[in-house]
């Protein structure tokens, strides 16, 4: 019986500066930019007009003992939706920027062991490119899958990658947005402060890469300051049209106040906020408070109510004594 396989691709896109020119590494394999004599690059910074022609040179580096074969193809960047961390697309995957524009002499190569092996690359940029950021990498592909056991079995493909960072001329618009600001609040059974989470949308809407950070900041009512502090999971480098879903946490909530919530973002030319708003209300406490009164109220009435029939009795007592000795008169 055939096994179904899920694929997975390991891409390594890290800094690792035990290798030449600061390379893409996985303690296997390396791949980085053709540097000159003069200086290392760590990633490819490329610049071109529209309709330009770009010629470059990548090195794949095989550090074990072993001759491997890797697919070699260019790819496109984004930033992964969780916690916006820089990654490619797959071989298989559209490509729309450098991945379709960049061509390598070779796709396939083998890389004795301990060797090194370079590769030129071509990239044209299109006439009609539009101008800005368009970030990739050169991406080195290990096509051997490890199945694993069991009717499904999960392979695992790694992959390492030198980036590139390619701009095209033309003007540039450095922007901001921060969209779908919510408030998630969870409140203790009875006493004690609360805990909020704080979740919203960073998204890069100009040309250019960004390097944003961002701010949190609560105020309760008449203007006091509940939270004031930087945010922590912003991604170092947000892309073109890219966005990320971010979340804060907040501890120490107020137990009871109205508090007004502004997320603040800011990067090199841009910047942009949202606000939302929150009651906090302890309601399980008012709710026992309301139903002790509600008790205090029900016995109250009924000893009323008791102390009336009481008095009415007694009065009826001595009414019918007093009849009784005017009769007797």
């Amino acid at each position: 019986m055939r096994k179904a396989y899920v694929v997975v691709v390991s891409l390594l896109l890290a800094v690792l500066p035990v290798v030449p020119a600061r390379a893409a590494d996985n303690g296997s394999w390396s791949v980085y930019p053709v540097a000159a004599q003069a200086a290392a690059r760590p990633y490819f910074y490329l610049s071109a007009d529209p309709g330009q022609r770009l010629t470059d040179k990548v090195a794949v580096q095989n550090r074990t003992a072993e001759p491997l074969t890797f697919r070699l193809y260019a790819a496109d960047a984004y930033n992964t939706p969780r916690d916006g961390g820089f990654a490619v697309r797959t071989a298989d995957e559209t490509m729309r920027g450098v991945g379709a524009w960049a061509r390598l002499a070779r796709s396939r190569i083998t890389v004795p062991g301990h060797r090194t092996v370079t590769v030129p690359f071509t990239l044209r940029v299109p006439t009609g490119a539009e101008p800005g950021d368009h970030p990739g990498a050169i991406v080195a592909l290990d096509e051997r899958t490890e199945p694993g056991g069991g009717k499904l079995a999960l392979g695992i493909r790694r992959a390492v990658g030198a980036r590139v960072y390619l701009r095209v001329s033309g003007p540039t618009l450095p922007a901001l947005a921060v969209s779908r600001l919510s408030v998630g609040r969870h409140r203790p059974l009875l006493f004690g402060t609360g805990t909020a989470t704080v979740s919203y949308t960073l998204r890069n809407t100009g040309n250019v890469t960004l390097r944003p950070s961002a701010q949190l900041t609560a105020r309760g009512l008449f203007g006091r300051t509940l939270l004031e502090r930087r945010a922590a999971r912003v991604p170092a480098e947000l892309l073109p049209g890219q966005s990320v879903r971010l979340t804060e946490t907040w501890r120490g909530t107020p137990v009871l106040d109205r508090a007004a919530i502004t997320v603040s973002a800011r990067a090199r030319g841009a910047s942009a906020s949202a606000g939302a708003s929150f009651y906090a209300v302890p309601w399980p406490p008012l709710v026992v408070l309301v139903l002790v009164v509600v008790a205090v109220v029900i016995v109250w009435r009924m000893r009323s109510r008791s102390g009336e029939g009481a008095v009415t009795r007694r009065e009826h007592r001595f009414a019918v004594r007093r009849g009784l000795r005017d009769q007797g008169q």
